[in-house]
């Protein structure tokens, strides 16, 4: 069983993986919204990367008011925005869904997705999987979706009612660390992100393993909790890398 996170549009790379014959589970975020590094990125064909950047620039210096001027924007282009987004989206989601064709995989989402129409563009034989369990060389495995921020954001509650649903499982799999500063915190971006209702989960119902993505340069790779060994499997995008399960 191999595990990615966080492709971001690396999708040559993740054919690469998903004709390995192994089963394999992607942990979210497979659109590329923006690249620090290259300035490229779906917003940026959305809204122009000088729009993007400035409001990047806003965000650093103040994230409410970051946050807030990104509102007033959607709020005065919603229409085109929205049209513009879903066409990017399922045209990125076309090139996932052919770079996995053929492949036992299953997907669950991050916080650059949209779980509706990932789910949609999703190959035969792919499996979209959220808030259940499934059998995966004969271990349980349990998949929960959502990140921390739209367009693909799960609040505690919702993350919270969907971990309550797997009751017990082998495997953890989610998009969000848990509450654990050394998993969460990117020392690169200089924040935390993180989900307690993870953390309790794995304190509850102490599953041997849990395997998450979304913080692309953590402090720490991987983290106890009681029994459970936590492991970020990596920032996919940059490594091309797959974890091999055990």
């Amino acid at each position: 069983m191999l595990l990615v996170a966080d492709v971001h549009g690396a999708n040559e790379a993740l054919a690469r993986v998903a004709r390995s014959g192994e089963p394999l589970l992607v942990l979210g975020d497979l659109l590329d919204l923006f690249d620090y590094r290259t300035g490229a990125g779906l917003m940026v064909d959305l809204v122009g990367r000088d729009l993007v950047v400035e409001f990047l620039r806003r965000r650093d210096g103040d994230p409410a008011a970051g946050r807030a001027a990104w509102r007033a924007y959607e709020q005065a282009h919603r229409d085109e925005m929205a049209t513009g987004f879903d066409r990017l989206a399922r045209e990125a989601y076309a090139r996932v869904a052919e770079a996995l064709a053929g492949a036992e995989a299953y997907v669950t989402y991050g916080n650059t997705d949209r779980p509706d129409l990932l789910r949609e563009c999703l190959p035969a034989g792919v499996r979209f999987v959220d808030g259940e369990v499934v059998e995966v060389e004969g271990l349980r495995v349990g998949v929960v979706g959502g990140g921390s921020s739209y367009p693909g954001r799960a609040s505690e509650e919702d993350l919270a009612a969907k971990l309550a649903r797997l009751g017990e499982v082998d495997v953890l799999c989610t998009h969000l660390a848990p509450a654990v500063e050394p998993l969460g915190c990117d020392v690169i971006a200089g924040r935390s992100k993180h989900s307690r209702a993870v953390l309790d989960y794995l304190r509850a119902r102490q599953p041997h393993w849990h395997y998450f993505g979304d913080v692309h340069q953590p402090q720490a790779l991987s983290w106890r909790v009681g029994e459970t060994l936590c492991r970020n499997v990596g920032f996919f995008r940059d490594t091309g890398r797959a974890v091999r399960h055990g």
